[in-house]
């Protein structure tokens, strides 16, 4: 099977990567050419646009910033439907809004092509070790018969449901992770601001029910110590999955206060210029209001999550 795949950023370099250790024969595209250097290294052949990369292939894949660009590149006069053959494959790894894929998947339907969306999870590192989840939306069969080249994608392949799932639990996943965050700084911020002192407080919420499930321990990567500079994952990413989570959320008459709030927090921090800052950083924004401030010491923080 003859792989094309378009979009070689931080996740789709390392899954592009790995198709081709997987054996298969890939065919890459990029806006940059010079982000394919390890892949035609590797033994990938180059491609100028998506339409090239269609033709040289039997099954496609796109790992791309969100809908705007998804669609640009399957639509285009020199994308994605313009060349491929009926009956073939385009699997898209992309967070993206359901409704648009669905307005896509109806687009080639049409034409005799199937689309999938197939978001992951799991990632920069996960993406490059290959312990991924990938969540299929779209026709079952066109799942079942290019399972064997998504077991090289990820670890963790999952047949959701019809064209959308895929994306929708997505974005639930998503917008879950991006509220707790939001509550975890309200919570903490009463604490301090009610007198305790914030690592006391956190050493003894972690050994709590909840906390007993690490749900507290990533707060000491960044919040607890007032450190956002450095990404994990970007702040202008997580504004845009969460924007796609809102307006499904509107399209479907879905009453999220919560996620409102949590997409207004993240516009804020986005117009404080944190766009390139962690995801998190936006949390800064609740120990402002309460007026605290939190910054316990990395050593102290590493000697708690120790002790286990």
């Amino acid at each position: 099977m003859k792989v094309g795949f378009i979009g070689l950023g931080l996740m789709g370099s390392s899954m592009a990567l790995n198709l081709r250790k997987a054996g298969y024969a890939v065919t890459v595209s990029d806006l940059r050419r010079d982000a394919a250097t390890a892949h035609l290294a590797a033994g990938c052949t180059w491609a100028d646009d998506a339409k090239k990369t269609a033709e040289a292939s039997d099954v496609v894949f796109t790992s791309l910033p969100g809908p705007k660009e998804v669609e640009a590149v399957a639509l285009a006069p020199n994308g994605l439907l313009a060349g491929m053959k009926k009956g073939m494959a385009y699997f898209d790894l992309s967070t993206n809004s359901p409704t648009v894929v669905r307005r896509l998947y109806d687009v080639f339907a049409k034409e005799g092509r199937s689309l999938l969306d197939s978001p992951v999870s799991g990632g920069p590192s996960g993406a490059k070790s290959g312990k991924l989840a990938l969540w299929i939306g779209g026709d079952r069969a066109v799942f079942d018969s290019h399972k064997k080249v998504l077991d090289a994608i990820g670890d963790q392949v999952a047949y959701i449901g019809p064209i959308g799932a895929g994306s929708v639990a997505k974005l639930v996943h998503n917008m879950a992770g991006y509220a707790v965050q939001t509550a975890l700084a309200e919570v903490f911020t009463l604490g301090v601001k009610a007198g305790v002192d914030p690592l006391p407080l956190f050493a003894a919420v972690r050994q709590g029910a909840i906390g007993r499930a690490r749900t507290f321990d990533r707060l000491g990567d960044q919040f607890l110590q007032g450190k956002f500079e450095v990404p994990a994952f970007a702040l202008k990413l997580a504004h845009k999955d969460v924007t796609l989570a809102t307006e499904l959320a509107r399209e479907l008459g879905v009453p999220m206060r919560l996620s409102a709030l949590v997409h207004a927090e993240m516009t804020e921090g986005m117009n404080r210029g944190w766009a390139n800052w962690d995801s998190r950083s936006p949390m800064q924004l609740q120990t402002e209001r309460a007026g605290v401030k939190i910054a316990a010491p990395a050593e102290e923080i590493k000697n708690i999550l120790d002790k286990g």
